[in-house]
């Protein structure tokens, strides 16, 4: 039956209770032993509770503990290689989701280019990053620490990570430029992008030649509110002078060349890149350095990445995910330099803003 937190419980019961807690989701992650059936169930109401989770009825109860004993299973192969510093795999809100639920709800496969024929890299010859021949870079770069990164959202069931990232680069571009955050319109992109599919999935490259080819000003998000729904595009031109526009983009595969990428995270702003996290759906901390399919060809979700440290075991980029705040490390997770893990550096997106 599905079960709730116990709000009755004495404080005393409360430690045994997350105590016995702690001790099974250890068990869990590193498997001390095989874990029962019992075991499972018990783990399923643990974390029923963690979660704030409940269901309609016991067709659908069962089938999220199908679902969570597969989990189970994922987990304990994903932990199977670490080491000390890499990723560790656990009990995430997406647990009780089957992959192919998880995969439809949070990534999108990669949609392909509207207008790939055309695709411009529309950025001023003498800005184009990739012509600087110096790389003097700092040991560890954080956009954060600038004031220029917006907090957290999440994207809920809607599959515009594409939009979420693209205007991520943008609100910290922007705020390098002239000091001030300001929360941009991630629903004006979804609703109003040519080139793209609303929450049925999108492209950070063609997003930004619809938005370069049209000279699209991005509204604040007080002026054109997030809905997470592909709704009608409304005018734009009622909003007055507010918003910001974009000189020009860059998208570049930088795939055996992730220094370039450092260079412009240390020297110019924040990158937004496809990538592949399929493997994310039980990730909890740490740095992924296994575990992802590199391919161009299976890029499913964006993200936007603002900084790096090399003074690890393991350098590493941070990236800022859509999947809420409550998931990975605040909302971030941190992936492997130099590699392209989860295809990364595949398709690697840059702005200017005006």
């Amino acid at each position: 039956m599905p079960v709730g937190p116990n709000l009755s419980e004495t404080p005393r019961c409360a430690r045994i209770r997350k105590f016995s807690e702690t001790f099974i989701y250890i068990l869990l992650l590193f498997f001390i032993y095989p874990i029962s059936l019992d075991q499972e169930e018990y783990l399923f109401e643990r974390y029923l509770q963690s979660f704030n989770k409940s269901y309609e009825n016991d067709t659908i109860y069962h089938k999220r503990f199908e679902a969570f004993k597969e989990s189970l299973k994922r987990i304990k192969n994903l932990n199977s290689l670490r080491s000390n510093a890499s990723a560790t795999y656990g009990l995430t809100k997406y647990s009780d989701m089957f992959p192919e639920e998880f995969s439809k709800s949070q990534l999108v496969l990669r949609q392909p280019f509207k207008k790939i024929k055309n695709l411009k890299q529309n950025v001023p010859r003498s800005k184009r990053f990739i012509n600087t021949t110096s790389f003097n870079l700092p040991q560890k770069v954080d956009i954060r620490k600038k004031r220029a990164v917006s907090d957290i959202q999440a994207q809920g069931s809607c599959g515009a990570c594409w939009a979420f990232a693209v205007v991520g680069i943008i609100e910290s571009m922007n705020a390098l430029k002239t000091g001030n955050l300001t929360k941009l319109s991630v629903q004006q992109m979804i609703d109003c992008s040519d080139y793209d599919y609303g929450c049925k999935g999108g492209d950070i490259c063609t997003l930004l030649d619809w938005i370069t080819t049209f000279d699209i000003k991005i509204l604040t998000e007080d002026t054109y509110p997030l809905s997470l729904a592909s709704e009608t595009c409304k005018r734009t031109s009622k909003y007055g002078s507010g918003g910001v526009k974009i000189e020009g983009f860059n998208c570049e595969s930088f795939v055996g060349n992730e220094f370039v990428m450092l260079y412009i995270l240390a020297n110019f702003g924040t990158l937004a890149v496809g990538i592949n996290a399929e493997s994310w759906q039980h990730y909890i901390g740490g740095i992924i350095q296994f575990h992802c399919d590199s391919s161009a060809t299976s890029l499913n979700h964006a993200v936007q990445i603002v900084g790096y440290d090399l003074t690890g075991p393991i350098p590493h980029y941070i990236i800022r995910n859509s999947w809420g705040k409550d998931f990975g490390h605040d909302g971030y997770l941190y992936v492997a330099i130099g590699n392209n893990l989860c295809g990364l550096a595949h398709e690697v997106a840059s702005v200017q803003v005006l």
